[in-house]
Parts: structure tokens; C-alpha cells; sequence
């Protein structure tokens, strides 16, 4: 059977349903409705299909897409990359949203998973999501003019009261995306705060201190007021702000916990329990805190939130909160596809002098840079090493540091006055360091997680950027998790690398053939 619609691209019957289509390999093109193998084109639309029955769907759909554009409050989708958004027409009241059909196609292109029951439709601007004005009128002062993948689906399924479990790639947009629910939530339910309705924990001050900040720009003028609550500071004067009245709690579970038994304070109002970088949340040291805190509250809806999400981590997540909505964008675990890694084989007695060599080179030192570390000491060590043997002004940061301290370096550093922070792995969670292109991560950390995070803080919201890696034989345990990484990546993978990690694939193959070998006698 043929189609004189359709242009063949060899002698085959055409496929009549999308299911008689194989999947698309790599290179292929993909058909424009359902993403499966493009074998055909659609001679009305040039666009790639699969079978008769995707054609008729895009023509179908360009039909009603054609009639609604002819409609005096008519909304246009426009597209990038990366992300999506609607201009208004004229008709403010009508809602602005995906049909089931578009989302479907939309989350495939964007690689958004979803599981759970009734999870809403995909939404492509803020003003689809009834949200206060003021809260619009933010959010387009603070440059928030696109949504992200993240966004255009976690935000209206926190708005419908769904507990979630969010994982997307570092800097995709992950604090907005519970932000803007927990002020709207905050600002419509009560107009005049006395107790607290919101709570976000996250592991360190700096990422406490950042979540704060974003929460006042955005919640200017409305009726939301914050309270931060983390070491380092008085808590004489953060048990008084919220005293005062608050709206939300942004805080690190130690401290909180530390005013909580000294200081008698109700949380039965807190009705959304935000937990970000859940996976080093509940994923190790910080647990039995959070489920402290977690148990004291009364039943709230939990938003979490991480670029990395365990196996353990839902498991935990699920036995939290019923009815657990699973949120995923992109690849799950790995790194920003807009951050190019190189992995250098280098000696640790010549790191230092091959991390000289990079911050004095033209074509590779792009300040400001983020220099991770493993301890605080080589941290100290390091960024002096750095002034005196490049005169690069370099200032390390850790948690052993004063919180006042921390703040100046960081404000520093954002505005251009430090063009290099050596850090501990204080900064390899949350922290938004929009202006940073280059991250050398001088010691690998002792997990992939913490890795996929540290070179993260190279990309926000999709920029490009560039991670250098240190890595040698003292590394071997990272080897096979690294060389897939850079595989899926499509990241050049060293040569020493290469040939230190197939001795260890052979170590560890005969050490299975052993175990085998013994247990069969």
C-alpha cells in the first residue's frame, strides 16, 4: 500500500501504525508525533513521520493549531532547546496549557518521566499556573522568562498538593520550581503570617543562605516573610524573626533541631516540607535529623529535590509519603550535557604544578574558576599556593570558616572580585554560581554523586561550561563508574585511564572466577 502524501525513502509498504515502526537509533531521524524511527516525510510539512497513522495526528493537530491561531486570544507556543514558553493573547482568563497528546510528545522530547497517578498536563508560562500578580510581576523582574523542563512540570503538580520527588541535572532550575509553589501557597493562605507554613532544609549554610535570598526577590511585596536558620549566626535573633511571624523556614536540620529543643515552637502550621539535595539529605549523615523533623510535623506535603536520586533515597521517599509522585528530567545521575569534561592523567606530586600551568593559560584559565578539594587543610594550603605562584588572586572555602566569612567570599566572588575559590565539597551542593564557567576538580571526591555535582557548578541553566579532572592510580575505585560517565557523555576518555581501568576489570574478573571456582567445591 502507498501514499502519494507521503515521500518513501525505499520500495517498503508504508507502516500504517506507530507500532509497527521500530525505534530510532542514534543518528536517525525521529518521527515528529510519537519519536520513533522517521522513515518517511510528510510532503505537506517536511516533517520526519513513521507511519500513516503519525501523519494524520500531525495533520490533525496542525489543523486545530491553525484554527486556534485564527482566535482573537490566541496563544503562540515558541520553542528553544532547552526550554518553552507561551505568549499571552489577549484573553488573561483563559487557561494556557498543554492537551494530554502534546504532553506526552513534549515530555519525550525533554526526557521528563513521570510516575504516579493523576499527575498534571505540562504548563509553558507562569501565568498559566494562577499565581498571585505580584508573584508574576517577580518572577519576570528576576528574569524568569522561560520555564525549564523541570518547572513545567513540578510546578503545577506542587500546585495540585502532590508530595514529590524531583531529579533533574544541576542548575536546571530545581529552586524556582518549589519556590513559586510555596509562595503562592504561603501568600494565598494567610494574608497575615503569624506561624510558619513552609519549611526547607538543606545540608549547608551557604545553600540555606542562597534558597533565602531567591525566596525574598521573589516574594517582594507580597505578604511572605522568611526566617533563615543556620550556624554561625546569633539564634538569639532568629528565634525573634520568627517570633515575628514568618512564613517559611529555610535552615539546616542541626540548627533547627538545636532551637527546636531549646525553644518552644509549634510546627503544626507547616502544611509543605520542602527538602532539597535530598540524596545527601536522607541519603546519609543528615537522616535521622531530617526524620526528626519530618515526625514533629502534622502530615505536610514533601517536596524533594536533587540532581542525584539513589535507589535507597526512594525507597525512604516512599515510605514517607503516600501517593509519591516521581519526577525525572533527563538522564538521572549524570552530568549536565552542557558541560564538556576533560580528564587529565596527572601524578599527585605534579597536580599543583599542572593546576599552575591552567590558571597562567590563556586558553584555559576562563575566571571566575572553582577549584574542588578533599579537605580543608589542602584547601588553605592550595589557594596561597595559587597567589603566590601565579598572582591569580585565589581564597579557599570550608566549613571551618565563620559563616561571616563565607558570605563575604562568596559575594566576592559573584562579583567578580575573586577569580578563584578552592573549595571543599561546602560548594558542591545547590550552590548557584551563575558566573562560573570552569570547574578543576583537583581530588576526586570519594563518590560519583558528589563528582556529578562538583562539575555541575560549571553549567546553570544549560550554559555551556568546562570541568577538569584530576584523576591517577589513587582513583582505581572510581575508574569503571568514570569511563561509563564519559562514555554516555561522549567525553574523550585518557589512555592511562583507559588501561588502568581494563586491569582492573581483569583483576575483578578473576577474582569472581575464584569466588565461583571455590564455591562450586
Amino acid at each position: 500500500m502507498q501514499d502519494n502524501c507521503l515521500k518513501e525513502q525505499n520500495d517498503d509498504e508504508v507502516k500504517e501504525r506507530c507500532w509497527d515502526q521500530r525505534e530510532a537509533l542514534p543518528g536517525e531521524p525521529i518521527c515528529a508525533v510519537c519519536g520513533r524511527y522517521g522513515e518517511y516525510i510528510c510532503d505537506e510539512t517536511d516533517d520526519d513521520i513513521c507511519s500513516l497513522e503519525c501523519k494524520q495526528s500531525l495533520l490533525s493537530r496542525l489543523s486545530k493549531s491553525k484554527a486556534s491561531c485564527e482566535q482573537p486570544s490566541s496563544t503562540k507556543l515558541m520553542a528553544t532547546d532547552e526550554c518553552y514558553y507561551v505568549r499571552d493573547g489577549n484573553n488573561e482568563s483563559e487557561p494556557r496549557c498543554l492537551s494530554n497528546s502534546q504532553t506526552e510528545l513534549l515530555r519525550r522530547k525533554l526526557e521528563i518521566s513521570v510516575q504516579g497517578d493523576n499527575t498534571p498536563d505540562l504548563v509553558l508560562s507562569f501565568a498559566s499556573c494562577n499565581l498571585p500578580h505580584k508573584l508574576l510581576l517577580n518572577l519576570e523582574a528576576a528574569g524568569y522568562e522561560m520555564l525549564t523542563p523541570v518547572q513545567m512540570q513540578a510546578i503545577p503538580s506542587a500546585l495540585l498538593g502532590q508530595s514529590l520527588l524531583v531529579s533533574a541535572e544541576t542548575g536546571s532550575g530545581k529552586t524556582c520550581s518549589f519556590l513559586v509553589p510555596v509562595i503562592s501557597h504561603c501568600t494565598k493562605v494567610n494574608n497575615n503570617p503569624q506561624k510558619p507554613l513552609a519549611m526547607v532544609l538543606t545540608p549547608t549554610r551557604e545553600l540555606c543562605i542562597q534558597v533565602e535570598e531567591q525566596a525574598k526577590l521573589l516574594g517582594q511585596g507580597l505578604p511572605f516573610k522568611t526566617a533563615l536558620i543556620v550556624g554561625g549566626d546569633a539564634m538569639a535573633g532568629q528565634v525573634h524573626r520568627i517570633q515575628q511571624g514568618v512564613s517559611m523556614i529555610v535552615g539546616t536540620p542541626g540548627r533547627l533541631i538545636d532551637l527546636l529543643t531549646k525553644h518552644e515552637f509549634e510546627l503544626d502550621s507547616i502544611s509543605i516540607l520542602v527538602i532539597d539535595e535530598v540524596d545527601c539529605m536522607i541519603g546519609r549523615g543528615f537522616r535521622e535529623q531530617v526524620m526528626q523533623i519530618f515526625m514533629a510535623l502534622s502530615r505536610p506535603q514533601v517536596l524533594m529535590y536533587s540532581a542525584t536520586i539513589s535507589i535507597e533515597v526512594e525507597r525512604v521517599a516512599g515510605s514517607m509519603v503516600k501517593d509519591l509522585a516521581v519526577i525525572s528530567v533527563g538522564k538521572p545521575s549524570k552530568p549536565s550535557k552542557a558541560v564538556k569534561q576533560l580528564v587529565i592523567w596527572v601524578e599527585s606530586n605534579k597536580k599543583k604544578q599542572k593546576l599552575f600551568d591552567i590558571l597562567t593559560s590563556k586558553q584555559h584559565f576562563k575566571p571566575p574558576v572553582v577549584v574542588f578539594v578533599g579537605s580543608r587543610l589542602g584547601a588553605d594550603l592550595l589557594s596561597e599556593a595559587i597567589t603566590i605562584k601565579t598572582g591569580v588572586k585565589a581564597v579557599s572555602i570550608h566549613g571551618e570558616k565563620k559563616m561571616k566569612e563565607r558570605r563575604d567570599i562568596l559575594r566576592s566572588f559573584l562579583v567578580g572580585e575573586l577569580s578563584v575559590i578552592v573549595a571543599t565539597g561546602v560548594l558542591g551542593q545547590g550552590i548557584d554560581l551563575l558566573s562560573v564557567r570552569l570547574v578543576v576538580v583537583f581530588d576526586m571526591p570519594n563518590s560519583m554523586k558528589e563528582y556529578v555535582h562538583q562539575i555541575g557548578r560549571a553549567s546553570r541553566m544549560g550554559e555551556d561550561g568546562a570541568a577538569m579532572v584530576f584523576v591517577n592510580e589513587e582513583n582505581k575505585k572510581l575508574f569503571p563508574e568514570l569511563v561509563e560517565l564519559l562514555t554516555l557523555s561522549g567525553d574523550s576518555i585518557p589512555c592511562e585511564l583507559a588501561i588502568a581501568n581494563s586491569r582492573c576489570s581483569v583483576s575483578t574478573s578473576k577474582f569472581h572466577k575464584k569466588r565461583k571456582y571455590v564455591h562450586s567445591r
